[in-house]
């Protein structure tokens, strides 16, 4: 029998695929996937002039950052995560959570601690699922905005941990409130009343219901990951796990550090990473991220003074001033590391 030439020929592995070779099943779900982007004469098959058409060429196709890229397809997340294969990597972390929690309260580990670190946890740690909830509604923002789907799903993982930070801590809200019998430290409606009127965290609320008004994708991203989210990140994971561990909530201190090695870690990476992608695309993008963040550092810098005033009343705590100090430097030096 013989085989033609054109039947030996190989076929094209995907059909938008232009590089000559199989695309990887991170590359075959997520390549070109937003096909609406800079799509001509608008990003969805409505009126140029709808709202939503609108709302996209304004906010992200004429974003600055955005519009000085000319190929966002070439970023990568560093940990190529696919829905699978992230769903894998947390299915370990939950289960390490679910097991540490597990054991701590087959100890009976909150009827132990003091009083006064639990009327502390009231106030000045449990509302901190409603920030909380306004930084997974930001990662959302920046996911739906993303100029390519290689950007779009580092964000959408982003939320995923946001969410999964929230829902152990209202989950320990319950355990706190049953095992010590203060069914108030469970009241939604007293973390509530303490996180819109409360004075420490007004700085914090300010920043966070702002920036979710950050509209353009550069804005966002910056007010979000360069600003928001590292002092958030600091003053929750590091600040409070120290402050706990030295009230023996070892616990909360433990949940704390897993949180900050494994979801802040993978917001640390995708924010370096997506920085060097844009400079590396564009030099000027480095000047306008400067500029980004600096017209949103004092709203951060309030933030952290507020955030800082409350962590320091907690037993044994150190000053406000040496927790706001650590909070800013540790920023700084994260801002340092994206080459800006």
């Amino acid at each position: 029998m013989i085989v033609s030439s054109q039947s030996r020929k190989r076929k094209q592995p995907w059909s938008l695929w232009t590089e000559r070779r199989v695309p990887s099943e991170y590359e075959a779900v997520t390549f070109k996937f937003h096909n609406h982007f800079r799509n001509e004469p608008a990003p969805f098959e409505l009126s140029a002039e709808w709202g939503v058409n609108v709302f996209y060429r304004t906010n992200r196709e004429n974003s600055p950052l955005v519009a000085s890229v000319d190929d966002w397809e070439g970023y990568r997340d560093l940990r190529a995560y696919t829905y699978r294969r992230y769903v894998e990597d947390q299915k370990d972390r939950e289960v390490y959570c679910d097991n540490l929690i597990d054991e701590f309260e087959g100890r009976n580990h909150y009827a132990g601690l003091s009083p006064d670190w639990l009327d502390f946890l009231g106030d000045y740690y449990l509302p901190v699922r409603f920030p909380g909830h306004a930084a997974q509604m930001s990662a959302v923002y920046l996911g739906q905005m993303a100029p390519s789907a290689f950007v779009t799903n580092t964000f959408y993982f982003q939320m995923a941990n946001e969410m999964r930070r929230v829902q152990r801590q209202a989950y320990l809200a319950q355990v706190i409130a049953m095992d010590t019998e203060r069914p108030d430290l469970a009241d939604s409606d007293r973390t509530r009343a303490a996180w819109t009127g409360g004075e420490t965290w007004q700085g914090l609320r300010e920043l966070m219901e702002k920036q979710l008004c950050a509209y353009d994708f550069g804005e966002a991203f910056a007010s979000r990951q360069l600003v928001l989210r590292p002092l958030f990140d600091h003053l929750f994971n590091t600040e409070f796990a120290r402050i706990a561990e030295a009230n023996g909530d070892r616990l909360l201190a433990m949940l704390h550090d897993d949180f900050r090695v494994y979801d802040e870690a993978y917001a640390v990476e995708n924010t370096r990473g997506f920085v060097r992608y844009a400079v590396g695309k564009a030099a000027s993008n480095a000047g306008l991220l400067r500029d980004l963040a600096s017209r949103w550092q004092p709203l951060g810098e309030k933030a952290v003074r507020g955030i800082a005033e409350g962590l320091a009343r907690a037993p044994g705590a150190d000053s406000a001033t040496a927790i706001a100090a650590r909070a800013l430097a540790a920023q700084a030096g994260f801002i340092a590391s994206c080459d800006l």
